[in-house]
């Protein structure tokens, strides 16, 4: 049982940072775009922020909690 658990959480973190990777390159062009135009970030990029947050947030307690199963393998 906790093997599955383990399996599903571990594909719920991966899920979880497929969108990671994309988010961090449009939040890179928008800092350069920002950068190049001495203009703050815009809002778009506080949004993108504020996903990447609670993704990375998912995917971090997800890991965890594999690594809480794998150890104290509950019966």
């Amino acid at each position: 049982s906790w093997v599955r658990w383990s399996f599903a959480l571990y594909a719920l973190a991966v899920l979880a940072w497929l969108p990671v990777v994309w988010l961090q390159l449009r939040m890179r062009d928008l800092a350069r775009a920002a950068a190049a135009a001495a203009a703050p970030l815009p809002e778009r990029y506080w949004r993108l922020l504020a996903v990447w947050t609670l993704l990375g947030v998912v995917a971090f307690f997800s890991l965890v909690a594999v690594y809480y199963l794998m150890i104290a393998k509950p019966a």
